[in-house]
């Protein structure tokens, strides 16, 4: 009882063991598992923390771009308005000084707005790396100083009129290379399918050619073999003829002689037959000429034997020599209307040939222009110092540079216009 409880325990206990196993063994696979999975996820947050942080280090750099400039900004326009304060405190009096106070207000104003433009132009023109607009900077300031120089009351407007102008000629120069940039695609579109096309055709026409005089060569050394063929053929039948007439001729001469043999042994034996059957006196010499009487029948046997073993000799070599030509003649048919089949073809292949040849010729001489047309749209069209995309983003940005530059102007403007109608109120009340 104890065994058996023993037994018992350690049987439960192996069961125990084994199921904590599979259990340890399932536990190990899904770790296995869950490291990889924390391995792919700590590299994506490794990966999301730096792109946060270099997000967020450009979007420091921005702000504080942006607050340099705001910064910037505000003490030159805190530096105008003490100067405006300055101007208006030291010319502060008579009220019939108010109008030349108004007039020095707008004129200060006004040059601060053109100083301004010309400075924001001149740094686009350093930005954009623009000829046009260093030239047009040049031209605003020359224009103020030779404005201010001669006491000239629209200087204002021949800056704002220069900034138009170099607006609209770059909006013009815009939209014409817009345009040409629409003709290079659309012709160098249709040009490369009319190439693709042309190719494709070239390429076709060429298999064409290549194949029909491969098969002209084809029919032309088969034709050739059937007429080499026909030759021996020819020979062949010309030795067959001559020999079957040689065979012929010395049958006929060998049967009419075994014939004359049979003919002069048979007569022979005749006499014989005749002399010992009549004469019977001659009866003594009986057994001689039966011996003789003998031997010529066995000749005229073997003479009779080789007559007919001649004619069937003859015989079956007309026999065969009759079949050989009918066999040659059926053959030598179908070969020479093989030939001449095959001659024909191989003719039409050579013309097919032809005809495609000048089909393709004409194919390369339109696929050379087309080509040739192509290479002078890229060199056209593409192979330009500045790409159009590059030469368009730069217009943009001048042209939004001029545009921010007739603001400044414009704002400038409006405001000047807004205090000096508070001034005139004032000389009024006054």
């Amino acid at each position: 009882m104890l065994k058996q409880s023993l037994t018992d325990s350690v049987a439960n206990a192996n069961k125990d063991m084994s199921k904590a196993k599979k259990n340890l063994a399932a536990s190990s696979e899904g770790k296995a598992s869950a490291e990889g999975g924390l391995a792919a996820t700590s590299k994506d947050l490794a990966e999301d923390i730096a792109t946060k942080g270099s997000l967020h280090q450009e979007c420091m750099n921005s702000a504080e771009e942006f607050e340099l400039a705001t910064k910037s900004r505000g003490e030159e326009l805190g530096a105008l308005a003490t100067a405006k304060k300055v101007i208006t405190e030291s010319t502060g009096g008579a009220t019939g000084q108010s109008y030349s106070f108004l007039q020095l207000q707008i004129s200060s104003g006004a040059d601060l707005a053109k100083l301004e433009a010309v400075r924001f132009v001149r740094d686009l023109a350093r930005k954009t790396k623009a000829p046009a607009l260093a030239q047009l900077a040049s031209r605003m300031s020359a224009a103020m100083r030779l404005g201010a120089a001669a006491g000239e009351s629209d200087v204002f407007a021949k800056v704002k009129s220069l900034i138009t102008d170099m607006i609209a000629t770059l909006e013009a120069d815009a939209e014409g290379d817009a345009s040409q940039k629409a003709w290079c695609d659309k012709e160098t579109s249709e040009t490369t399918a009319k190439k693709d096309e042309l190719t494709a055709e070239s390429d076709k026409l060429s298999t064409k050619v290549a194949q029909n005089k491969a098969a002209s060569a084809k029919l032309k050394e088969e034709s050739a073999t059937l007429q080499n063929e026909l030759a021996q053929m020819a020979s062949a039948k010309a030795e067959a003829d001559k020999l079957r007439s040689e065979e012929n001729a010395a049958f006929k001469t060998n049967s009419a002689e075994m014939k004359q043999g049979i003919d002069g042994v048979q007569k022979a034996l005749k006499v014989l037959k005749d002399y010992y059957a009549q004469d019977a006196a001659h009866g003594s010499a009986g057994g001689a000429g039966s011996g003789i009487i003998g031997l010529l029948e066995v000749c005229e046997s073997d003479f009779t034997k080789g007559l007919t073993e001649m004619t069937a000799e003859e015989e079956s070599a007309a026999a065969d020599y009759k079949a050989y030509a009918q066999q040659d003649e059926i053959e030598t048919a179908s070969k020479q209307a093989d030939v001449k089949y095959k001659n024909k073809d191989a003719a039409g292949k050579d013309k097919a040939v032809a005809e495609l040849s000048g089909d393709l010729s004409s194919v390369t001489d339109e696929l050379a222009a087309v080509v040739s047309a192509l290479d002078k749209l890229n060199e056209m069209c593409v192979a330009k110092a500045e790409p159009y995309a590059e030469k368009k983003a730069r217009r943009e940005s001048e042209l939004a540079g001029l545009k921010e530059a007739l603001e400044i102007l414009e704002g400038e403007a409006a405001l000047i216009q807004k205090s000096s109608k508070r001034t005139l109120r004032g000389v009024r009340a006054h």
